[in-house]
């Protein structure tokens, strides 16, 4: 596919369908209203509400406990603390201390509350004992009465146990009780006309969730036993509504909160202190309706099922995070700006599970997707070789002798000889390793092993320089394969079957891949792959190579701009090849001539199958070893005409000639003739030796000693030198060993020899040096002849080339001498120089490659 991503194939409907049903299931479980709580407990203790400056708690704690005694205290001392208070200017003093029955201190309780004006005392609903209805607690009937409002104590506890809010108004049927800090707010009276419940249910009303200042103490507070002994402090207390209840351990009620949770709960006193201070100042958060949790859930599952099946996998999740951002967003407005309190769990576990259903629907089209991929793989033709080791005894006895041409052989199972020529099985050598040839001089003993039956196999092979070479190829033979005690088992998961599925097609596609590309780097041929507007995108190690540029370079590089910066030409020029191929879809084949070599070039035009891409397949051939061999072929027809015919016509002219006048026949006529046959065969004797050096290979070769040699070669022409009185002076170093042919190496020196023998004055010596230089044996020789004009030196080892200013002085050659040298040479892996002045001799330099350059 051209895309990166693959479309989900399903509708909206799918989605928003699968997500309500999923949300709905959810929704039977405890998951939402938790996450609802976790998100309120977060906001709210990161950004506590501010503390109202008139609220203060006067705590009944451990010191006034010690100070004062037992509890309950005479109601006289609360008096008195009323006293202090209303002295001190304190507004409003609500007490969160229940006074249910009479006592002989109400009159002087009540006559402090009356004076103060302002005092408010708490309400409790609860049965009076068990198996009793639900009753209202009331204060002392002569305290109620003295009280400015009454107010119910209740908090109330959400289902995991932590304080968050109280109901604004409690009470028993009709009549509703405002909570103390409603009541100490002056909070209208709630209307409850609306109610028909029974006197004795319980009616609540109102409900509102507090934002805590902070945990136990954040509110400012004075110890009980201080304000009740210390004289009276106007400044602190004036105009402040005053909370008085306990705070004291294990005495009153104690609350988790979202800022304490059970590690450090706060007092009933001070959550009413904190209820006060939120409703001064208009924090209290009040319950959003109850179509605004499934309305944001049904938004959430209508936005992200519109938008998730149109985008690609990398935005899903991005789309996810951001729906989730802007449900956390509308919540902290809602809770910090609009006071409402909105259940969004639903909403946030909508994108939650969008994106992993998301994911579900691809994953599952691209399975689809993939398994369809893998069948077509799986019936796509792919490269195997067979392992050798899999092929029977039999048949790779065949193979082997197709391949090998053993002189002999044998083939046994169990000790029975199924197949034998020259081998008996008194000759299997005992104690075989299976898989591993045994190779004893030229016979070869291999053991296989094929289930429970043992083979031998034996071969006897040529006695001669390949047989190394053939023992090391059958070492390399694999003929065992290893058996694995791990077997391998059919994954059981459909996962695991699938992704072993794509492990086995992705290997396979990767030898595919190898395959074809090792193929195209080892085949003998350039190649070079453009695409329609004949750009390169593919080369192979051949054209960097011949062309000399790197292989980085080529990749996007013109085919045009490669061929004419190597081989300008003008007809027809190389643009013109290159389009008609790509524009008339017809093949071309071009000479090309690159770095002083010659190549064809042969372009064809292909296009890819089930598509409408097109390009070039450029093939380029060397064909330079075949032109210089057209070169020499017509050189050497040349020659035949002209060097060798030419002697022959004179050898029959002259023996015409003698044919008719036969009584006339004198010396100087047949050394003529003999001069002439000693010609012709001097002209075979070349082309012989020249056709033997340039067949020659190292399967010839064999240890051989270069002194040894070169004085062959010098007492070979010696009598040719003693004849002008030349002599020889010869130095050299023994123990020089090659790995060559020392027949044509000799015969190479002699024609060294023989040249300078040739070309040196009478009487004049020539210097012959055998010595080693570093890891070459090296020979030199010298003479004292005319030498060698410069413009002849480039030309000197080339076939059928004579010196000019030999041939003026009558001293005639075939022209195959050195160039019989230089092949000799070159196929020892050696080199060969010259150095010559006209008038000062010439010296010849021979460097082969010693045998063991580290002797």
């Amino acid at each position: 596919m051209n895309r990166d991503w693959l479309p989900i194939n399903t509708t909206p409907w799918t989605m928003g369908l699968l997500l309500a049903m999923l949300i709905l299931l959810i929704q039977a479980s405890a998951l939402p209203e938790r996450i609802n709580l976790w998100l309120y407990d977060v906001a709210t203790t990161s950004l506590p509400a501010t503390p109202s400056d008139d609220v203060v708690i006067v705590a009944i704690d451990e010191l006034s406990l010690n100070r004062i005694g037992r509890w309950p205290w005479p109601r006289s001392v609360h008096a008195e603390i009323i006293r202090k208070l209303h002295a001190a200017g304190a507004d409003t003093i609500v007490f969160d201390i229940l006074f249910p029955e009479p006592s002989a201190d109400d009159a002087a309780l009540a006559q402090a509350m009356t004076a103060h004006g302002n005092v408010i005392l708490p309400v409790y609903l609860s049965p009076p004992a068990s198996n009793y209805l639900l009753s209202e607690q009331l204060p002392a009937s002569q305290l109620a009465y003295a009280a400015a409002a009454l107010g119910h104590a209740h908090v109330e506890l959400d289902t995991d146990g932590v304080a968050r809010g109280l109901y604004l108004f409690n009470g028993l049927g009709r009549h509703l009780w405002p909570s103390l800090s409603a009541a100490a707010s002056r909070t209208p009276k709630q209307d409850v006309s609306s109610h028909a419940a029974a006197p004795f249910v319980n009616v609540r009303d109102g409900y509102r969730s507090v934002p805590l200042a902070g945990g136990a103490g954040t509110l400012p507070t004075r110890s009980y036993i201080q304000v009740l002994n210390e004289p009276p402090t106007p400044g602190l207390l004036k105009g402040k509504t005053v909370f008085v209840g306990a705070t004291a351990a294990g005495f009153g009620d104690i609350l988790p909160t979202p800022f304490s949770g059970l590690s450090r709960p706060i007092s009933g006193v001070e959550f009413h202190a904190n209820a006060y201070s939120a409703l001064s100042q208009g924090l209290l958060i009040e319950p959003a309706p109850r179509w605004v949790g499934p309305g944001l859930a049904l938004a959430a599952i209508l936005l992200l099922a519109i938008t998730l099946p149109r985008m690609r996998p990398t935005r899903t999740l991005f789309a996810c995070l951001f729906t989730l951002i802007i449900v956390v967003a509308v919540f902290l407005f809602g809770l910090f700006t609009a006071r409402v309190w909105m259940p969004v769990a639903n909403a946030l576990l909508a994108p939650l599970l969008a994106f992993p259903i998301s994911s579900g629907f691809r994953l599952a089209m691209t399975n689809q997707f993939l398994n369809r991929q893998l069948d077509a793989l799986a019936r796509t033709p792919h490269v195997s070789v067979p392992e050798t080791a899999r092929r029977h005894p039999a048949q790779l006895l065949e193979h082997l002798q197709a391949l090998l041409q053993p002189k002999g052989w044998l083939l046994s199972e169990d000790r029975f000889v199924l197949s034998a020529q020259g081998l008996y099985a008194e000759d299997i050598p005992q104690l075989l390793e299976p898989g591993q040839w045994h190779h004893d001089n030229n016979r070869s003993w291999v053991q296989l092993i094929r289930g429970k039956t043992n083979y031998t196999l034996g071969l006897i092979l040529p006695n001669d320089l390949s047989r190394d070479a053939i023992q090391r190829y059958l070492r390399r033979l694999h003929l065992e394969f290893a058996q694995d005690s791990k077997q391998t088992e059919r994954p059981r998961e459909n996962i695991s079957a699938r992704i072993q599925r794509v492990r086995i097609a992705t290997e396979r596609l990767n030898h595919m891949q190898q395959f074809i590309r090792h193929s195209f780097e080892r085949m003998p041929d350039g190649i070079i792959v453009t695409d329609e507007l004949g750009v390169i995108r593919f080369a192979n190690r051949h054209i960097e190579e011949w062309f000399q540029e790197p292989m980085p370079s080529l990749g996007g590089l013109p085919l045009v701009r490669l061929l004419e910066g190597h081989d300008p030409r003008e007809t027809p020029p190389w643009h013109e090849t290159v389009s008609e191929t790509l524009t008339l879809q017809q093949s071309r084949t071009v000479d090309l001539h690159i770095h002083n070599k010659d190549f064809l070039i042969h372009f064809a035009p292909f296009a890819l199958p089930d598509s409408d891409q097109h390009g070039i397949i450029a093939n380029i051939s060397d064909i330079s070893e075949l032109r210089e061999q057209q070169r020499q072929h017509r050189e050497a027809i040349d020659f035949i005409s002209h060097d060798v015919r030419s002697p022959l016509v004179s050898q029959l002219a002259l023996i015409e000639q003698l044919k008719r006048d036969p009584s006339h026949i004198d010396r100087q006529q047949l050394d003529q003739l003999g001069r002439l046959a000693r010609r012709s065969y001097h002209l075979a004797e070349e082309f012989v030796q020249l056709a033997r050096a340039e067949q020659l290979t190292e399967t010839r070769f064999y240890e051989c000693e270069i002194l040894a040699i070169v004085e062959n070669a010098r007492d070979s022409v010696s009598e040719q030198a003693a004849e002008k009185g030349i002599h020889f002076h010869l130095q050299g170093t023994e123990d020089l060993w090659l790995k060559g042919n020392a027949e044509l190496l000799e015969r190479a020196v002699i024609n060294l020899l023989t040249n300078a023998v040739q070309y040196s004055p009478a009487g004049s010596a020539i210097d012959i040096q055998v010595f080693r230089a570093g890891h070459l044996a090296c020979l030199t020789i010298g003479d004292e002849g005319s030498g060698i004009d410069a413009e002849e030196l480039p030309h000197l080892f080339d076939r059928y080339r004579r010196q000019k200013r030999s041939e003026l002085a009558g001293v005639h050659g075939t022209g195959l001498g050195l160039s019989f040298v230089k092949t000799v040479v070159e196929k020892h892996r050696g080199q060969i120089a010259v150095a010559s002045e006209p008038g000062e001799g010439s010296t010849f330099t021979l460097r082969l490659p010693i045998a063991d350059p580290l002797a």
